[in-house]
């Protein structure tokens, strides 16, 4: 359910409500009897990022058709500087 701000005409005071959707607005305040204004205000819930997919969070055991593709970098992988030497055991 939502939250609602409300601001009373009379006496300023803020008042945050759950109402379903359904519910009529409040219209009188508590404390003075005034009128109640509904007052539209910022949220706290922000959605960054490239969005919601099934590949955003990975899974342990996920098939290889949910993981992300990776970017293709241009050309052959370059070789190694030198060669790494083996130990005999």
């Amino acid at each position: 359910m939502p939250i609602y701000e409300y601001v009373c005409q009379g006496c300023g005071k803020q008042t945050e409500i759950i109402q379903k959707l359904s519910d009529s607005p409040l219209t009188t305040c508590e404390s003075c009897a005034g009128e109640l204004k509904k007052v539209i205000s910022r949220t706290s819930f922000q959605l960054k990022g490239s969005g919601w997919y099934a590949t955003d969070y990975k899974k342990s055991g996920a098939s290889p058709s949910s993981t992300p593709v990776e970017a293709k970098s241009e050309g052959p992988a370059p070789a190694p500087d030198s060669p790494t030497p083996k130990k005999d055991s």
